[in-house]
């Protein structure tokens, strides 16, 4: 089964628009503040209205309040959360919509170990670890840390045209997560890259 794709860190309805029209299956918006690729909940808003009713719309998160949460659903349209911080499984299922739970990955046991207790993610997102941010790097990670989960599992941290059809052959992961590997400098998306991003996947 080809892996699904998700281009996260969409800052505007062109980029969004032109994701849609690769095939591509989520789009994630972040709102973390102080990030290159937070976005606003009024252009969050229009890019979640720019496209049609068969791409998922993400919001992306790190230990947000829960009032943080609902004003941006009370604005934006979205189909999952993302959690990347350290949100308790109470917290990631609290506002009735599905939700992944994103692991930053330093060894295989914190994979097994949120694989045991978020049993309600309807995936795992997991990423390479960095000091300096919470995703978005652009670096990889050993994906031979990589064990089988019980939870569908989507591979981010450093993916590109050039590595992501190997990636896809050693982990065989639900979706491929990408961001900085499709830009041509912080949250600023590049048309070629994101084809040459979707085209990789397919031969993978």
């Amino acid at each position: 089964m080809r892996s699904r794709i998700k281009i996260c860190g969409i800052r505007d309805t062109h980029s969004a628009q032109f994701a849609e029209s690769l095939g591509v299956h989520a789009l994630g918006m972040v709102f973390v503040p102080d990030t290159p690729r937070v976005v606003d909940i009024a252009t969050a808003r229009e890019i979640a209205t720019s496209v049609g009713p068969f791409i998922q719309r993400v919001g992306l998160f790190v230990n947000p309040s829960a009032d943080e949460v609902i004003d941006v659903l009370a604005e934006v349209e979205l189909d999952i959360l993302q959690f990347h911080g350290e949100e308790s499984v109470e917290f990631c299922q609290s506002f009735g919509l599905p939700y992944l739970k994103a692991v930053r990955v330093q060894n295989q046991q914190q994979i097994e170990q949120a694989d045991r207790i978020y049993t309600s993610a309807a995936a795992l997102l997991v990423d390479s670890f960095s000091d300096k941010a919470r995703g978005g790097t652009g670096e990889t990670f050993d994906w031979q840390l990589i064990p089988r989960t019980t939870r569908p599992l989507i591979l981010a941290g450093g993916l590109n045209a050039e590595n992501v059809a190997e990636a896809i052959t050693l982990v065989a992961p639900y979706a491929v997560d990408v961001s900085s590997g499709v830009e041509s400098a912080p949250g600023v998306k590049d048309t070629a890259k994101m084809r040459d991003f979707v085209e990789a996947v397919g031969k993978g």
